[in-house]
């Protein structure tokens, strides 16, 4: 499903291809943050600091979590 026009499409291709390479980096680490405040701000109260790593994980990667944080440990 598209629910952008081409001509705002263009723009935007315009316009992130114009940043440098540390503004890309910087809008990526932000939106990356952004996106780790809200899931965190999901969670229950009362999390161990572990639990709370192993909810980001897999909410961010997914299956990979259960290798990284093993069900029992």
């Amino acid at each position: 499903m598209r629910d952008t026009t081409p001509e705002v499409e263009r723009y935007l291709r315009e316009r992130y291809r114009a940043l440098t390479g540390a503004e890309r980096i910087a809008m990526g680490a932000s939106m990356f943050e952004t996106a780790r405040a809200l899931a965190l701000a999901s969670f229950p109260p009362g999390l161990s600091q572990q639990e709370v790593r192993r909810r980001l994980c897999e909410r961010f990667y997914g299956a990979l979590a259960g290798r990284v944080y093993p069900a029992g440990r």
